[in-house]
């Protein structure tokens, strides 16, 4: 295995100077000790609330809970956990929304021993309730609010109404937790492909607070943003590094809230750290004016999709200088396998794709080969992760946790995660992730890589968000669908993009189709859902060209075969054959539909070089005219050659 994979590499220097940067100004960071792990998330918790007790823990539009208050609620839900579970080491699910509740029952879950699985209330009831059904949860706490959604998934497991509780003061039994006890049970979202339930035990769960406290010098001074949803590895590793370390944090739903008032709140509360996806960052500077430079804000963080070099300049625009921006690649599976690579005002990013970072301590990061094999310094394989502190697998999946996570082949008590995401190391040790690996695709024989069309298409000043996907059409054929929100007003013509990626992309990989869309479909965790977008309809698409109908009878035909191949209901006779989805296969289609309807050959590279419905139909017309020029000629001749003969025979005397 390479050596530019392992986790004790030094640092570049421009990376220990920025690091050196990345402090609260009050410089109150207390580093996060090694023995700090060995333990239960509510054993750390308590001692911060007694160590901070009148401090900020948790503030929303319409509540604010000091680390007392707090401690307080979360030890009476607890008490009320255990009085209708009993004990032991069972699942509990919590169905609550974005804020304050869900950050208390969370606690809660875990001070009675219990196990974490987080449903999300904005999910379908068949996915929750399969999710409560496969983890065989005991009890499902809510709120009044959600207390029907519930009883409808219910399936015989008692309900707590944390609404309903009692406010009477009580004494809290402690539960017993060992840190290698399961901390939470956390489903992908399944955006590509069949949800896993990723399984985490306190320690490990622990150890990565303690890189992201020490990695970013979290402090009690400190104020998170939380617009994560808790029920992915994000929320909550950002509700974690504020509590376990004395910091409040600011839960906003910021789709029901939208992005100005998310910058309202930046500036008003003082946030310190924001942390959300590429895709919701984008959408939030929009909303910005170059006046806007939030002071208080010493941290941007951004994980979980590929960030892009525009990502950077966007920050650089929008942020002051005393703001570090770093990048990140969240692994749910790993708990934190890498220190993110932090980026300044003064940082030159010279390739599209940024970097996410260096292995952290007792994680090495390793590229492999389709075959397992380690790959060299600066080729491409998939991202491998090998420590001892992996998850224990997938929940009730024996078969995938095998395939997933494997012995080390150097042996030892470390296993190797393979993350199914394709990278790349660089030779100073950082690593760039290069997206999913099931998101490499063939494309009429060529492989095709969607996130580097994504890229590109970020590129265009008329593009705000981008996501690409590979779709079959009805011969089983696959083709590129650009998913696009644009950033102007009237947006592009779908001739102008073409044009505008013909110069960055090979021809086989421009879309077929575009789809304008207003918001890009989202799930819980901050991610595109790429399976909910929407199927390309047959409308035609907005061109350069001026809509005009069919005239003659040859444009006539030529449209009815273009809408058959292309299924689009409605194409003028300037539209050019690629801009409405065309391809070369495709137009091989065409090629041979057209010679049987105007039976005679035509030629394929002349078809390339009239994409048009009026200059085929001229061609056609022209070669119909030389033909019959041709035959007339031929006639013509064939008649003084015949006259000629006749001239030529002798005459028959008169007897």
């Amino acid at each position: 295995m390479s050596e530019y994979s392992r986790s004790d590499i030094k640092l570049p220097r421009e990376q220990e100077a920025i690091r050196a940067k990345c402090f609260h100004p009050s410089g109150n960071f207390v580093e996060f000790a090694d023995t700090e792990i060995e333990q239960s998330v509510p054993e750390r918790f308590e001692k911060i609330a007694r160590m901070y007790p009148d401090r900020v823990a948790v503030k929303t539009k319409n509540l604010l809970l000091t680390y007392a208050e707090l401690n307080r609620s979360v030890n009476q839900l607890a008490q009320s956990i255990v009085a209708g579970s009993g004990e032991g080491e069972q699942a509990v699910a919590l169905l609550l929304d974005h804020g304050a509740d869900v950050i208390t029952a969370m606690l809660a879950i875990w001070k009675a021993g219990k196990i974490y699985v987080p449903l999300d209330p904005g999910l379908p009831h068949g996915r929750n309730g399969s999710i409560l059904k496969d983890t065989q949860a005991c009890l499902i706490a809510t709120n009044n609010t959600y207390r029907a959604y519930a009883a409808q998934i219910q399936q015989g497991v008692r309900l707590i109404d944390i609404d309903e509780l009692p406010s009477a003061p009580f004494a809290m039994n402690r539960v017993k937790i060992s840190p290698e006890n399961a901390a939470y049970i956390l489903f992908t979202s399944g955006s590509a492909g069949q949800p896993k339930g990723v399984v985490q035990n306190h320690r490990n769960l622990l150890n990565q607070i303690k890189k992201e406290t020490n990695g970013l010098r979290i402090c009690a001074d400190d104020r998170l943003i939380l617009l994560r949803s808790c029920s992915a590895i994000g929320g909550v590793r950002i509700v974690l590094s504020a509590l376990l370390n004395g910091a409040a944090v600011y839960p906003l739903n910021v789709t029901q809230a939208g992005h100005a008032e998310l910058a309202e709140l930046l500036a008003r509360e003082e946030i310190t750290i924001y942390d959300s996806t590429p895709t919701t960052f984008r959408q939030f500077v929009t909303v910005l004016t170059n006046e806007q430079q939030f002071h208080h804000l010493r941290l941007i963080r951004l994980s979980s999709e590929p960030v892009h070099k525009q990502d950077v300049e966007l920050y650089k625009k929008h942020f002051s200088r005393s703001c570090i921006f770093a990048n990140s690649l969240g692994l749910t599976e790993t708990a934190g396998s890498i220190r993110q690579n932090l980026i300044d005002h003064d940082t030159v990013v010279t390739s599209d794709t940024v970097p996410v970072g260096y292995p952290v301590e007792e994680m090495d990061v390793v590229l492999l080969d389709d075959l397992g094999h380690g790959v060299g310094p600066g080729e491409i394989g998939e991202i491998a992760v090998r420590s001892r502190y992996l998850s224990s697998g997938y929940w009730r999946s024996p078969d995938l946790t095998q395939a997933k996570f494997v012995a080390d082949p150097e042996g030892g008590d470390k296993r190797l995660y393979l993350t199914g995401d394709l990278g790349q190391i660089l030779a100073d040790g950082c690593l760039v992730h290069l997206g999913r690996k099931d998101l490499q695709v063939k494309v009429r024989g060529y492989k095709v890589e969607i996130a580097e069309i994504e890229r590109v298409l970020l590129t265009l000043e008329s593009i705000k968000a981008a996501v690409v996907v590979a779709r079959a059409d009805q011969e089983d054929e696959q083709s590129v669908v650009a998913f696009v929100v644009c950033a102007t007003k009237p947006a592009p013509t779908i001739s102008s993009l073409r044009r505008a990626l013909s110069g960055k992309l090979p021809e086989y990989m421009i879309p077929s189709s575009f789809v304008m869309l207003d918001t890009l479909p989202m799930t819980p965790t901050g991610k595109v859902d790429r399976r909910a977008l929407p199927a390309p309809d047959t409308r035609r698409p907005v061109l350069d060209a001026v809509f005009v109908t069919a005239r003659s009878e040859s444009e006539r035909l030529l449209a009815g075969i273009w809408q058959a191949v292309l299924r689009v209901d409605k194409i003028g006779i300037d539209d050019n054959f690629f801009d409405l989805g065309g391809n070369s296969l495709r137009l091989a289609t065409v090629n041979r539909q057209a010679q049987v309807v105007f039976g005679k050959e035509i030629p394929l590279v002349d078809m390339l070089a009239l994409p048009t419905i009026r200059n085929l139909a001229e061609y056609l017309t022209r070669r119909q005219d030389k033909q019959e020029a041709l035959k007339t000629s031929r006639d013509r001749a064939d008649t003084r050659r015949a006259l000629r003969e006749r001239r030529k025979r002798p005459r028959r005397g008169r007897n």
